[in-house]
């Protein structure tokens, strides 16, 4: 009994880990494709 809360922590932590990269990648292509999309509106007014 005492093994399986050990392999949920872990599973949980890793996880965890995972949903953190895809935050950190993701907001860096957000912002980046936030400057691509003002450029372009930009582009578009003038």
């Amino acid at each position: 009994m005492g093994d399986i809360i050990y392999y949920i922590l872990g599973v949980l932590a890793i996880v965890y880990l995972v949903i953190l990269f895809k935050n950190r990648r993701g907001t860096r292509n957000r912002k980046s494709r936030k400057f691509m999309d003002g450029k372009r509106k930009h582009d578009k007014h003038s």
